[in-house]
């Protein structure tokens, strides 16, 4: 084991081994398909197929990978709207996540300050902020269809390039993932020393020099922490926006493979958003580095 920790090959192998045993107890529990010969009343043979398993329904990684294979080895095609490659699907999630995301670090990033410099802000706002956090996505979307009912941008070609269903979208992914901006913000500002503070006063620096000069600074550990934590909401409330309004992406796949009782696709979507949701947590956590070494 020192031999392989040596050479980092222990950050490789031992994932490996983690996904190998997953594989293999997803294998035990998948269900298998039998078939089965009998004889009818007439004396005609009569062959049956049917699944038999722990879970009879899930399918095998092996079936799974096969039903898969055609949005796998072909992510980019587009065969219809909502049957395209794994990686079309996820673009058009990712677009829609990225405008609902700078939505709430926009809004929310100077609520978090306001939150964090006035105590009366703080009284008069934050009952309110602990009301609406935990309320779901999916009470937030019905509202967004309110709120923008009858919205419609033409393109040139008249037609609807972005409508109703489209803002409440990016309406229910900016409020669903700006608390933990919010929170975050103000928890870091108030942890701005006192000490610091002073000699902004003492040097006569403006407000604005005092803002980006002393408290970004020193609450952006905090911040970066609430918008990594906004970034994981944001994606995933964007599978269940998609699937609500029927719009193409993961979460709209997902559903159409549901309604279609194809449970292989369905493996496919999850892992998909599991792997993206890895991938842009990792890249979050790049750019705070980036940042802290600056």
């Amino acid at each position: 084991m020192k031999f392989f920790q040596s050479l980092k090959l222990d950050y490789v192998l031992l994932p490996l081994v983690g996904i190998l045993l997953c594989l293999g107890g997803w294998a035990i529990i998948a269900g298998k398909s039998t078939v089965t010969t009998s004889v009818d009343d007439w004396g005609d043979p009569v062959t049956k197929e049917e699944r038999q398993g722990i879970a009879k329904n899930l399918p095998s990684p092996s079936e799974t990978w096969i039903a898969s294979k055609p949005y796998v080895t072909e992510p980019l095609a587009k065969r219809g709207e909502l049957d395209q490659g794994i990686l079309r699907f996820a673009w058009l999630s990712l677009k829609l996540v990225a405008q609902g995301y700078f939505i709430a670090l926009l809004i929310g990033t100077p609520i978090g300050f306001l939150l964090g410099l006035s105590k009366n802000f703080t009284k008069a706002f934050d009952p309110i902020i602990q009301i609406l956090r935990p309320v779901s996505p999916l009470a937030w979307l019905p509202l967004g269809m309110v709120l923008f009912s009858g919205l419609k941008v033409l393109d040139a070609n008249g037609r609807v390039s972005f409508g109703t269903s489209d803002a409440a979208a990016l309406f229910t992914i900016a409020i669903c993932a700006m608390w933990p901006t919010v929170l975050n913000t103000a928890v870091g500002v108030r942890a701005v020393p006192q000490d610091y503070l002073n000699v902004a006063k003492v040097l006569k620096l403006s407000r604005t020099k005092t803002l980006f000069k002393v408290l970004i600074p020193s609450a952006l550990p905090y911040m970066f922490t609430g918008f990594r934590l906004s970034l994981g909401i944001a994606w995933l409330v964007i599978v269940a926006v998609e699937m609500l309004i029927g719009k193409p992406g993961v979460g709209g796949f997902l559903w159409q493979q549901y309604n279609a009782n194809s449970f292989a696709h369905i493996i496919l979507s999850i892992l998909t958003i599991g792997v993206i949701g890895y991938v842009l947590d990792r890249l979050m956590s790049i750019i705070e580095g980036r940042f802290r070494t600056a």
